[in-house]
C-alpha cells in the first residue's frame, strides 16, 4: 500500500474514474458537480492516487483556500475500504500541505465518515450542511508540530 502524487494526464484520468465510480455511480452525486476547474495538473491543486497491491484504488486532492489546506474528493473503491487506505490518503495530503507551509487543513466530510476523521485528529467545526445533495460537516486539523 502506497500513494503518489499525480503528475501525468493518464494518472489524473485514473483518479477521475475512481471518483466517478464512488461519488456518481455508487453514492448518486451528480456528474456535473463532481468535476470542476481544479481537476487539472497545475498549481491550483495537488492530486494523489493510493494503491493496493499496485492497483490504483483511491484518490484525493489538496487545494489552498484562504490560507488553509482543503482536502477534497477523498474516496476509495468499495472493495478496498477496510485496508487503512483512507488514512494513507489523508496523511499524504497532509504531508503535501506541510511541504507548502500550511499549518491547518480542513475538509467537508460526509457525516457517516465523521468518526473516521476524528480518529485522525480532525475536529468537527460546523453543524451538518448539505453539499452536492448529501449531508456534510466542516472538519479542521492543526498540522503544527505533528509528525505524519
Amino acid at each position: 500500500m502506497d500513494s503518489k502524487r499525480i503528475t501525468t494526464e493518464n494518472d489524473l484520468k485514473i483518479a477521475f474514474h475512481i471518483r466517478k465510480e464512488v461519488f456518481v455511480e455508487e453514492q448518486g452525486f451528480l456528474l456535473e458537480t463532481e468535476f470542476d476547474e481544479y481537476d487539472t495538473l497545475n498549481a491550483l491543486s495537488e492530486h494523489i492516487l493510493v494503491y493496493y497491491n499496485e492497483k490504483p484504488v483511491g484518490t484525493g486532492r489538496l487545494r489552498v483556500v484562504d490560507g488553509l489546506g482543503k482536502l477534497e474528493r477523498i474516496c476509495i473503491l468499495e472493495p478496498y475500504r477496510k485496508f487503512g487506505l483512507g488514512k494513507i490518503i489523508l496523511k499524504t495530503l497532509e504531508e503535501i500541505a506541510k511541504e507548502q507551509g500550511i499549518t491547518q487543513v480542513k475538509l467537508h466530510g460526509q457525516t457517516q465518515a465523521e468518526g473516521f476523521y476524528k480518529k485522525l485528529g480532525y475536529r468537527t467545526s460546523s453543524d451538518v450542511f448539505m453539499e452536492d445533495g448529501g449531508p456534510h460537516l466542516l472538519m479542521i486539523k492543526e498540522l503544527v508540530n505533528e509528525k505524519c
